[in-house]
């Protein structure tokens, strides 16, 4: 893709040596037909004017509120294998475990075992995984009947060992969570993760869910407070927090000093990109051939401002750049135009193909 848009950059910078021919404006769709009809390709003229500039004054960073996980239910934690539990028969001390000055309930608790069950004395083997910690509890009473009246039983989980979410990508301390009693939501695991690297894509996050990838635009709910993005994760759920990609914008032809604008963490206007290059070449530039092209799926469409009345340049602060626009500024526009279009047009259609195969 590199190649591809230094090859485009080089043949619009070889145009700039042609000697010109004074033309009509403003250019039209007809006009180059004749340039264009070998190609595989169409291409439309848009002249930028008071009328039209509102459709292209959207911010393109916007948050798209994209969430294809849904919104998850209630969480109620089920005790699974290698879970400590903590059980409690009041006024039955030879019953509890005791923990003691230097042992924590975690280290004096009951381990599920690999079969899913912990041993509990008089009763022998209780099942445990896929439990709930009062499910325990009601069926441990139930057992323990038989041998103690009116049985008072308390089982809680002391070590939560069995159920995991993973963060991984572009945050400051990727690690493993563990799902406890407590219901832990999208964002809660990437602030125990260490939060946001500065390259983090927010509004793309991932998350992998029992063999299926879903997209979820967290951006919209720290922005935008939209609560369905910010969903409770499940055990086995590994997030991902991408790098936000490189965004830019190619400055070309009759300018003070072409360039590349980066578009990655905001939103530019074409307005804002001419004067952030020094703005038109007095000498050289023709104020009314400011081009835009920009590919498409059906093909390139180029936007004209005729900016020969400086007042043209308030619409400019309409117009927000897309990512691989390619800004150019004629001397003679038509005859330009003709051979600009001969020569850059081939090289969009197959930066256009690259992009949809990548896709």
């Amino acid at each position: 893709m590199r190649r591809v848009l230094a090859s485009l950059s080089l043949c619009v910078l070889a145009l700039a040596g042609c000697d010109a021919t004074k033309s009509d404006f403003p250019v039209r769709s007809d006009a180059v037909r004749q340039e264009v009809e070998q190609l595989d390709t169409s291409v439309e003229v848009v002249q930028i004017t008071a009328q039209n500039v509102a459709q292209f004054d959207r911010p393109r960073r916007a948050s798209s509120g994209r969430n294809t996980l849904g919104t998850s239910g209630g969480w109620n934690y089920r005790v699974g294998v290698g879970d400590i539990l903590d059980v409690v028969v009041w006024d039955h001390p030879e019953l509890t475990m005791p923990a003691g000055e230097r042992r924590t309930p975690a280290e004096s608790g009951l381990r599920v075992q690999a079969d899913g069950n912990f041993f509990y004395p008089f009763v022998g083997q209780m099942p445990a995984q896929g439990l709930t910690p009062a499910d325990i509890r009601q069926n441990l009473t139930q057992r323990l009947t038989e041998f103690i009246p009116n049985p008072q039983v308390e089982v809680r989980v002391v070590g939560y060992n069995s159920q995991a979410a993973s963060v991984t990508g572009e945050v400051k301390a990727p690690r493993r969570l563990p799902l406890t009693d407590v219901p832990l939501t999208l964002l809660e695991a990437v602030d125990a993760a260490g939060g946001l690297s500065e390259q983090a894509d927010p509004a793309s996050v991932t998350v992998r869910r029992g063999g299926r990838l879903y997209s979820v635009d967290l951006k919209s709910f720290l922005e935008r407070g939209v609560a369905g993005n910010n969903p409770t994760l499940q055990n086995g759920d590994v997030i991902n927090v991408p790098r936000l990609a490189m965004a830019e914008a190619y400055l070309l032809g009759q300018l003070v000093r072409p360039a590349t604008i980066d578009l990655t963490r905001e939103d530019v206007t074409l307005t804002q990109a001419v004067t952030r290059v020094g703005g038109l070449r007095e000498d050289q530039a023709d104020a009314r051939g400011i081009f835009v092209f920009r590919a498409t799926d059906r093909g390139i469409t180029v936007y004209q401002l005729d900016a020969s009345n400086p007042a043209a340049f308030l619409l400019g602060t309409r117009f927000t750049l897309a990512p691989r626009d390619v800004v150019y500024v004629t001397t003679a526009p038509l005859y330009r135009w003709n051979r600009l279009i001969s020569s850059l047009l081939p090289t969009l259609g197959l930066a256009r193909t690259v992009d949809q195969i990548q896709n």
